[in-house]
């Protein structure tokens, strides 16, 4: 069963599509590369199931500041073999933390096919659970980032601040 919902964050409204209780897809809404029923239109938001609900509340937690609650959410990305492999090695990524193309190119058994790599990351369907914010250029560069480079950094800027304050024993 398809279900789908908005979340209003920081950064824009994100659509969430949920399959069977796993993530399917998932974007900001205005970056979007195929038209996704507007909250505000004739397509109310359904009452999600229990399962979908987890899906939306670790997304939200992920906003609020719980940025590893996104680690347990199910995926089910529609992709090639070697865009899913990238895709698990990605998720592989601590909050707070990046790596490289070439990294994650390494980590499929694939070391020269950085690029490939790249290219696998910009068609992550689920880039709050596929967290691709966190893969950088060699030389430490942000690279890019199909929801706009603002977002990226406001993502890793997130995961730094809300991690310091977990270690210093702040919850908020």
């Amino acid at each position: 069963m398809d279900e789908h919902c908005w979340i209003d964050t920081p950064l824009g409204t994100m659509y969430l599509s949920i399959r069977d209780g796993a993530l399917h897809e998932a974007g900001f809404v205005e970056t979007w590369a195929r038209p996704v029923l507007s909250p505000d239109g004739d397509d109310a938001e359904e009452e999600l199931s229990s399962e979908a609900q987890l899906v939306r509340d670790a997304v939200a937690g992920y906003f609020e500041g719980d940025v590893e609650a996104i680690d347990e959410i199910e995926i089910r990305p529609e992709g090639t073999d070697f865009q899913l492999a990238v895709w698990q090695a990605i998720r592989e990524v601590p909050a707070g933390r990046t790596v490289s193309y070439q990294d994650i190119a390494r980590a499929v058994g694939k070391p020269s096919a950085y690029r490939a790599v790249g290219t696998a990351t910009g068609r992550n369907p689920v880039g709050i659970a596929v967290p691709c914010h966190r893969i950088v250029r060699s030389d430490g560069g942000l690279g890019g980032y199909g929801g706009g480079l603002h977002r990226k950094e406001w993502f890793l800027e997130h995961e730094r601040n809300s991690l310091g304050k977990q270690q210093n024993g702040h919850d908020s």
